[in-house]
This record gives structure tokens, C-alpha cells and sequence, in this order.
């Protein structure tokens, strides 16, 4: 067994790959570790494949696989993680906005005895202001619905211990919120400050619909409190709507019949159609969940392994 394997997720990181890896080298040679560099190309469609095995002729600790299509970063992370075979392994994103400089440091407190060192941005400067406050907000209602505390700034910059690893590599759901995962398995944790440096080529893959559904997979997969509310939410509606029979009841029979306020009848009939269809979606996203879990497709598909043979 090796001593620390380093995954890499791709898609379509072509303009910056030769950079990455022109930091990653120094950094790793000088850590005194036996190491491998797992690249995993999530269904790039530029010439991401092909520069990494380039760069694979530099340094043959190099392992490339090569996903049958775009699965989603989560989904590389799970194949990376399968194949590691390092005493410890890190993730990391591949377009710089984790510096590999910090390396040194998730190493030096794995060294100590931590199992599972969360690498936390210090500043958003790189993202807009909705998306710092979208963020924010998420991290602040999950810790509040959520069974498990992630530290608000974690990502998928971290260093985990072989146990942690496998323990990981034991949890068989499709919907994959890997920050989640990694937190709920538990082991001894630490934190390690960085800075997010810019994208140094392209431009981020993550809208902020797509931000949106994997916030919504996040606490979907960790909470069941979304459907919870509306359970209070109809027994509290229905013992309203019961007692305001009663006293239209009452009324009737103590004042006669009066003309009905069309205004009124509206409104009480578009809210609670506005609650049945918001909580009927959300009930649907939970159905869908467990649709995907109980046909249990693979997680993904390899196209093509470079480096495995040896």
C-alpha cells in the first residue's frame, strides 16, 4: 500500500491541466510520501483525456480513468475514493480554486492522528453575492434540519484516512452528497484555513439551479424534516378549517344565512391549493429519491482505465 493517493476530478479542464500539475509536482515531491495521482475524466469533451496522458509520460504514479459519460462530480468522487489505494487520500478540485500548496498542511495534521482534516475556505471572493448568500442560508438550515454538522466553508477539499475511506466505500446510496457522506461516517476531525484562489482558465460548471438541486440533495439525504413540516402543516390547517365550520355553523343558526365574501372563498381556496402543490412537490422529490435507490443503477461506468495494468 502507497501512502497517500490524490483525486482529481475533470471535466473538460483542458486550458488549465498543465498548470495544475506543474504546482502539484513540487508539492508532492516534497512530502516524503509515496503517492499516486488519480485522474478521473468525468466525460470531458475536449482534450482533457488526451493532455492527461501526456502528462502521464512525466510521471507514471499517474492513473487515468476515463468515465463512460458525465455522471457529475460526486459520482467521480465515489470512483476515485473505489480505487485509491493510499494509507490516506485527498480530494480536490482540479481547477486551482484549491491550492495545492495546502497539501502539506492536511498532511502534517493526518501525521498527528487526525482521520479527517476539512480543508475551509476563509473568504468567497471568487463567487458572487448571491451565490455567497445562497450559501450562507444552506449551510445555516442544514445545520438546523440535519442530523450531521458540516463546518460551513467545507468542500471537497479534504484528506481522508484509510478508514474513513472505507467506511465511505460502504455506503451504497445513488444520490450522492459526498461532503455529507464524509461527515456522517464520523472519526476524529480537524479543520486547516485556505484561501479560495480564481479560476485560473474557464469557467465554473455550476449554475445556480444546479447549486440549487444539490443543496436540495444534500438535506433531502440527510433530513427527513421537509416532509415532517407538512404533516404538522395539514393536522394545523385541518383543525383551523374545522373550527371555522364550527363557528360558520354557529353563526348560521344564531344569525341566519348571509351573503358569502367572494374575496374570502378565493383566497383560502388559492393558498391551500398553493400549500397541497408545494408539499405534493416535495413529497415527489423524496419519492424520485427512493425511485433512483431502489432500481440501483451503478454509480458509474468506466470507459477506459490508463495506469491499472501495473
Amino acid at each position: 500500500m502507497i501512502d497517500l493517493s490524490l483525486i482529481l476530478p475533470f471535466h473538460n479542464e483542458a486550458t488549465g491541466l498543465r498548470q495544475l500539475f506543474q504546482r502539484l509536482y513540487p508539492v508532492l515531491s516534497g512530502l516524503g510520501l509515496t503517492y499516486e495521482i488519480l485522474c478521473i475524466d468525468d466525460g470531458s469533451t475536449d482534450r482533457t483525456f488526451d493532455l492527461l496522458q501526456h502528462e502521464r509520460q512525466f510521471d507514471n504514479r499517474i492513473r487515468i480513468i476515463r468515465m463512460a459519460r458525465n455522471f457529475g462530480k460526486e459520482s467521480a468522487l465515489t470512483c476515485g475514493l473505489h480505487l485509491a489505494r493510499g494509507r490516506a487520500a485527498i480530494t480536490m478540485d482540479s481547477d486551482l480554486q484549491h491550492p495545492p500548496e495546502v497539501i502539506p498542511q492536511l498532511i502534517k495534521k493526518w501525521r498527528e492522528g487526525v482521520e479527517m482534516v476539512y480543508a475551509l475556505r476563509n473568504n468567497r471572493d471568487t463567487d458572487g453575492q448571491l451565490r455567497q448568500l445562497f450559501s450562507r442560508v444552506f449551510y445555516m438550515v442544514f445545520r438546523s434540519i440535519a442530523d450531521i454538522d458540516i463546518p460551513e466553508g467545507a468542500g471537497d477539499f479534504c484528506l481522508l484516512d484509510r478508514k474513513v475511506v472505507d467506511a465511505v466505500n460502504t455506503l451504497p446510496e445513488r444520490n450522492r452528497f459526498m461532503k455529507g457522506l464524509v461527515t456522517w461516517v464520523g472519526f476524529k476531525h480537524d479543520t486547516v484555513p485556505f484561501d479560495v484562489a480564481p479560476r485560473m482558465e474557464g469557467v465554473t460548471h455550476w449554475n445556480f439551479f444546479r447549486l440549487l438541486r444539490f443543496a436540495f440533495d444534500g438535506i433531502s439525504g440527510f433530513s427527513t424534516l421537509p416532509l415532517r413540516i407538512w404533516t404538522w402543516g395539514g393536522a394545523i390547517v385541518s383543525f383551523m378549517a374545522l373550527a371555522y365550520g364550527i363557528y360558520l355553523t354557529l353563526r348560521t343558526l344564531m344569525f341566519g344565512v348571509d351573503v358569502p365574501g367572494y374575496a374570502s372563498v378565493m383566497v383560502g381556496i388559492l393558498l391551500l391549493g398553493g400549500l397541497q402543490l408545494l408539499s405534493l412537490g416535495i413529497i415527489g422529490e423524496y419519492l424520485a429519491r427512493v425511485f433512483t435507490e431502489v432500481k440501483a443503477r451503478p454509480i458509474y461506468f468506466i470507459a477506459e482505465r490508463v495506469g491499472f495494468e501495473e
